[in-house]
């Protein structure tokens, strides 16, 4: 989970200021993005510290207990600080929770309620909106670093995973039109942005909602499909990265435009499970034998594409041979990016009725022998990378030190590159180079003189 606290510079203004807290995933990130772009359209400022704001907005996280602590302990925070805070995203799903600890609270509401936030604003302090003073930057407000941006495609779940409460969040699924998607990834990058993060709940059923309408973006038509998408995004010069893509037979079209170079070979799959049997009562929809399948086809097509994933162990109900099984299927997949979560009950969730509780030590034991297995993988795989000539963006310079990401490396959920360089080097700027080192996670690169 990342928090992120805005710290834009306050003018000298009479204009309202507003502290805002942004906890959870990218696509709460998101959500947050696009009420801070609607505060800036009205007006208001961020200011970095509570002291300093008219009033407090949180947009919390609720998917599992640590989250939900994460938020209740952020809103009691701005309520010590402040006192007067306006709650919005997952957990104000729950606003009964919230409303018992924290009754003074001036508004809660759930994910994607913009209305409700900024109505809540303009009671607690109205805007004083000058459109000569108060410019909008053209790619609204982001929380992200200018050179990448995550674009959100869709909302909303129509799977009903044991384990999950997001469709009770966040409904079901409803897809954004083509054209509407188009234009904002076209926004961005004449923005400056180098890099689209493509999120969603299930980036694989993005249109199946709008039964794939077509529409016009910049005088050519397109489908609101995954496909379609993502080759019209592939024409804007910049990298484009798929986040939870669900391991269906149509993503086989999408691997092709990975191989012609219109997308990055960057795929993200929530597998979860390997056990026919865990699978079933996670109620996931793709079974683990044909998964390996999709793996086989997909690097056929493309064979330098980099697959992440993320796991879940000690589900209620899962043995030690369903542990070995997942272990073995890790060995056989030989995936390139893997995170791994130890199973934590969500209030709500169908999974805590489950029987076969797996014990907290035995719990810890599956952890640390599933994360030292993909530890060695990962090593091995990034060691053939050795004296191979990559491409990096640029991240961070502080000092001597130049981070950076290749393709195959997400922000901030994956490894990093270590960059080596004797002339200046640009944040946002894409470089080439010969890797020279590496361990589990990370590189080390000599960037190329030109």
């Amino acid at each position: 989970m990342s928090t992120v606290r805005t710290t834009t510079r306050p003018r000298k203004s009479a204009a309202p200021k507003v502290g805002f807290v942004s906890l959870g995933c990218p696509k709460a990130l998101v959500d947050s993005e696009r009420i801070l772009t609607q505060m800036r359209a009205e007006g208001y400022e961020t200011v970095p510290t509570y002291k300093a704001a008219d009033v407090v907005v949180v947009n919390t996280c609720g998917f599992i207990d640590s989250a939900v602590a994460e938020s209740l302990d952020a809103i009691g925070e701005a309520m010590a600080e402040n006192g007067k805070v306006i709650v919005t995203g997952c957990l104000g799903a729950k606003g009964d929770m919230i409303r018992e600890k924290y009754p003074d609270v001036l508004s809660i509401s759930g994910p994607q309620d913009y209305v409700t936030v900024m109505n809540a604003l303009h009671k607690a302090v109205p805007p004083k909106h000058d459109p000569f003073i108060d410019l909008l930057p053209p790619q609204g407000v982001k929380l992200t670093p200018k050179h990448y941006a995550y674009l959100k495609i869709s909302e909303g779940c129509n799977h009903k995973c044991s384990f999950c409460i997001i469709p009770s969040m966040r409904g079901k699924l409803r897809s954004r039109p083509v054209d509407e998607v188009l234009r904002e990834a076209e926004k961005l990058v004449k923005a400056g942005v180098k890099e689209i993060l493509i999120i969603s709940q299930d980036t694989s059923a993005y249109g199946v909602d709008l039964k794939y309408a077509p529409a016009t973006w910049n005088g050519k038509e397109y489908r609101t499909n995954l496909y379609d998408l993502c080759k019209g995004i592939g024409e804007l010069g910049a990298w484009a990265r798929l986040h939870y893509v669900y391991p269906y037979p149509h993503v086989d079209e999408i691997i092709s435009l990975m191989a012609e170079g219109k997308i990055l070979p960057y795929l993200d799959v929530p597998f979860q499970h390997a056990s026919t049997r865990v699978l079933k009562a996670m109620k996931r929809p793709a079974a683990a034998e044909n998964t390996l399948k999709r793996l086989a086809a997909w690097r056929k097509i493309c064979p330098d594409i980099t697959i992440r994933s993320t796991f879940i162990v000690g589900f209620p109900g899962e043995t030690e041979e369903d542990f070995e099984e997942l272990l073995n299927w890790l060995v056989e997949a030989q995936l390139d990016r893997v995170g791994c979560f130890k199973y934590s009950p969500v209030d709500g969730a169908t999974a805590n009725k489950l029987d076969g509780a797996v014990p907290d030590d035995v719990m810890e034991d599956r952890y640390n022998r599933f994360m030292e297995l993909q530890a060695r993988i990962s090593a091995d795989k990034l060691e053939d990378k050795i004296g191979k000539v990559i491409e990096v963006m640029v991240d961070e310079i502080g000092g001597e030190a130049v981070l950076g990401r290749s393709w195959a490396d997400a922000p901030e959920i994956d490894g990093k590159v270590y960059l080596s360089c004797d002339r200046p080097l640009k944040v946002g700027q894409i470089v080439r180079g010969r890797v020279i080192q590496a361990d589990a996670y990370d590189l080390n690169v000599e960037v190329f003189e030109d």
